[in-house]
Parts: C-alpha cells; sequence; structure tokens
C-alpha cells in the first residue's frame, strides 16, 4: 500500500507522505462536523513543510468534490444558487484574475495572504460582530470580489463568506447549503487558471485523488462526531489554531 502511495505522490516519502494522509483526513473531520473549514485545515498544514504554491494546487480537487458533495446534499439548491449567484460569479472572476499569476508572486507575499486569511476567518467567528446586510447586489459584489483577491492568492476565501452569511443572518441549513455552492464555485475558477498556467497536471490530480478519498472519509467521521462532541468547544479549538498558525505564518513571512 505504501508503495502504490508513494507512486501517485513521488515528490513526497517517509514521515512527509503520511503527514500529507493525515492532513487530509484531519481537514475532512473539520468539514463535515463544521461544515466548512477544510481549505484553511490543508493550506495552514501544508505550508508548514511544501511551498505554497505546491499545497494550493494539491488542494484543489478535494475542495471542489466536497463542496460538490455539500451542496449536493443541501435543500432547495437552485433557489441557493440563485439567491447567491452574483456573489459566486463575483468570486469566479476575482480568483481566476489573481490566481493566474500565483507563480509572479513572492512566497512570502504568499504566506502572509495565508496568514492574515486564517487570522482574519479566526477572529471573526470567534470575536465578531456581525454587520446586518441586506440582499442588495451591491454587498454580494462586494464580497465576492474580496473573497476571490483573498483565494486567488491563499486558497481560503472562508472569511468574507462567512461575514457575509452572518451579515445576512441566514440560518443553519441556508448556510451550510450557500457555503457548499460558494466554495464550489470558486474552487471551478481556481481549478481553471492554475490547470492554464499548467499547476494542475495528471500527476498532481492523482495526488489529489488520495486527498480526496482521504478527506470523504474524514467527512463522514465528522458527520458522526457532531452527536458525541460538543460542537462549541470543537468550533472555538479550530478556530484557535488557525489564529495561532496563521500569526504564525505573517510573522515568519515578515520577518
Amino acid at each position: 500500500m505504501t508503495e502504490l502511495m508513494a507512486l501517485l505522490l513521488p515528490d513526497y516519502s517517509g514521515w512527509l507522505l503520511f503527514y500529507i494522509y493525515f492532513v487530509f483526513l484531519l481537514a475532512g473531520v473539520v468539514k463535515g462536523f463544521l461544515g466548512m473549514g477544510m481549505p484553511a485545515v490543508l493550506i495552514i498544514t501544508l505550508t508548514l513543510f511544501i511551498p505554497p504554491i505546491e499545497a494550493i494546487s494539491l488542494i484543489v480537487l478535494p475542495m471542489l468534490f466536497t463542496n460538490v458533495f455539500q451542496f449536493g446534499r443541501s435543500r432547495a439548491r437552485m433557489v441557493t444558487a440563485r439567491r447567491y449567484g452574483v456573489f459566486a460569479i463575483s468570486t469566479l472572476v476575482a480568483i481566476m484574475a489573481v490566481s493566474v499569476n500565483i507563480q509572479h508572486y513572492p512566497e512570502d507575499m504568499l504566506l502572509a495572504s495565508i496568514g492574515i486569511a486564517m487570522v482574519l476567518f479566526a477572529v471573526n467567528t470567534l470575536f465578531g460582530f456581525p454587520i446586518r446586510l441586506g440582499p442588495n447586489p451591491v454587498w454580494q459584489v462586494l464580497g465576492g470580489v474580496i473573497a476571490g483577491i483573498i483565494g486567488g492568492l491563499s486558497a481560503v476565501w472562508s472569511p468574507p463568506v462567512v461575514m457575509y452569511l452572518i451579515g445576512r443572518n441566514v440560518g443553519k441549513d441556508e448556510f451550510i447549503g450557500a457555503v457548499g455552492f460558494l466554495f464550489m464555485v470558486g474552487s471551478i475558477g481556481l481549478i481553471i487558471a492554475l490547470g492554464s498556467i499548467s499547476l494542475i497536471t495528471l500527476p498532481v490530480a492523482g495526488q489529489s485523488i488520495i486527498g480526496l478519498i482521504l478527506a470523504l472519509a474524514g467527512f463522514r467521521i465528522g458527520e458522526v462526531m457532531r452527536g458525541f462532541v460538543d460542537t462549541d468547544t470543537f468550533r472555538k479549538c479550530v478556530l484557535a489554531a488557525f489564529l495561532i498558525m496563521g500569526t504564525r505564518l505573517v510573522l515568519i513571512s515578515l520577518f
């Protein structure tokens, strides 16, 4: 089994190979439990040992398919797509415009972007005060563009998405469905952009499939955990980890 995995992940070996497996499984657990957070877990833990561009390329397919899965299981999918279509299109365009040039950005800039995205996400979710927003398309365009810029640099566009949905005061089911839809559409844009500059290749796709299988297994574990683990405690632990690790990335990119 190890030999097969090493063949599919030829650039990694030994402890790093198993570390990557564990990270994908863990990210799936967080996604299954909270309905979000998988890209954040993946990108912030993988960049501890591999370059950010490499990490982003590795996680995009699992990001796409887990969110297809999440959105597909939600209710009123067509209503969700219509309601948040402007946000989704704005995110898609902005992500593609930014990420198509990702090879030209300094690595420190990418690491700082990832760290800032993590800190924003953690601080806003833990301590933030929601700004009430209406259904005006202007807010969707603004939120989508900001999400796309952050996502194009870091592969994590959770902060603007979560802030917007909280500002709309949506219910739990609508929140889960909208998150799945907006992350799914953004992932499509990221894949198209990275594929156009040859960062998504057949070997990378093969590597991502292994990650996807483990993430889906973790997703199911996370769903089961909801019935046995206090949601608020788990959420606070995950967000505290994001805050610490995001701050670390910002600091090492600056110093």
